[in-house]
């Protein structure tokens, strides 16, 4: 957790929260990492909510990944084991590298919360394009822990030793799109 005295640099994030039964009304996770993204001094370029459909969720990651204006993607929702589940499996193939130590550091935290039942998760994180790409469960709680025990630093360009600011691609300002 430590800190040096180097400038905030802003990332540009978009926000997809994978779901067959909430909307933007009722999407507390989504809402959580949009609120908590932008009041870490971060731009929101993007967001989404989705079925749990493997085309549909490829195709919206896809177009973010190629868009120059877009640097990190928070994905909540459909990392568990129901038959509907598919986040992992859309966004597995799209990965460049993946980052092993999301999945393992977020259910080593999230034992602390709720147990053995940490193992149902399957969340994972990976760059595709220089872009991060971070995939969480739908529960708010599970993005709170994900967001303050990893992403809140590692999204911090004054978080060192390291951080992935540096892996990212440099853009220009984005506009807010869907």
């Amino acid at each position: 957790m430590a800190h040096s005295a180097s400038e905030f640099t802003p990332l540009q994030l978009a926000v997809l929260t994978v779901s067959d039964t909430r909307n933007l009304d009722n999407d507390t996770s989504g809402q959580l990492l949009v609120d908590n993204a932008t009041g870490a001094g971060h731009q929101l370029c993007g967001r989404q909510l989705l079925p749990d459909d493997i085309y549909q969720i490829r195709a919206c990651v896809s177009a973010w990944i190629a868009d120059p204006a877009v640097q990190v993607v928070l994905i909540t929702g459909g990392t568990g084991f129901t038959g509907r589940d598919s986040t992992p499996e859309a966004i597995t193939p799209l990965l460049d590298k993946t980052v092993d130590g999301f999945g393992e550091l977020f259910r080593h935290l999230s034992w602390q919360e709720i147990g053995t039942s940490t193992l149902q998760s399957r969340a994972l994180a990976g760059l595709a394009n220089r872009t991060l790409i971070v995939c969480m469960p739908g529960s708010t709680g599970a993005c709170r822990t994900a967001w303050e025990g990893i992403l809140a630093e590692q999204l911090d360009s004054r978080t060192r030793p390291c951080n992935f600011v540096q892996h990212l691609s440099a853009v220009a300002a984005c506009e807010t799109r869907g």
